[in-house]
């Protein structure tokens, strides 16, 4: 019984990451404890040395998602107040646009925040879209690593059920 209550709470887990890689809630960290829950089921065992390259990718994507959009605004020219901009605007795009609002929060928050400062309408521009180009760089890296933690769990249970028929 408490290696099919792993098993859902995995498939869950693993799910819910892959839809966190674009929802605000953390979805490498979901689908690494969905790989730590199947891993001690009967069902499937990793070895050690994978479960911490995956831990530690997962928090290497963390980080990274974190920073991208930053980077990205300043490797197209932008300033603090296009950073700060973007970032005010991503949490605000949230709640004002479930769905797509934190694009364009992020990419109008960016555009205002260097407009607010001075900066002329392209500038403004090139750091909207820098910001915007490193949400979806820090969006393509989590779904990545949570399609490759599916993609292992899956081979795992086929495995394990390949052998049991």
């Amino acid at each position: 019984m408490q290696d099919i209550l792993l098993l859902i709470l995995s498939i869950i887990c693993l799910l819910a990451g892959l839809a966190g890689a674009i929802l605000p809630i953390p979805g490498p960290p979901l689908s690494y404890a969905g790989l730590i829950c199947l891993h001690y089921t009967k069902y499937a065992e990793f070895q050690k040395r994978t479960l911490i390259i995956f831990g530690l990718i997962t928090a290497a994507v963390w980080i990274f998602d974190h920073y991208a959009p930053i980077w990205g605004t300043k490797k197209f020219g932008g300033t603090k107040a296009g950073i700060w901009g973007s970032g005010i605007g991503l949490i605000a795009g949230l709640f004002v646009i479930p769905g797509v609002g934190m694009f364009l929060g992020a990419f109008l928050g960016a555009f205002i925040g260097e407009i607010i400062v001075g900066s002329d309408w392209q500038k403004s521009l090139k750091s909207a879209i820098g910001s915007f180009i490193g949400l979806i760089t820090g969006i393509i890296a989590k779904i990545v690593l949570c399609l490759a933690m599916i993609v292992l769990a899956g081979m795992a249970l086929s495995e394990y059920f390949f052998i049991m028929f």
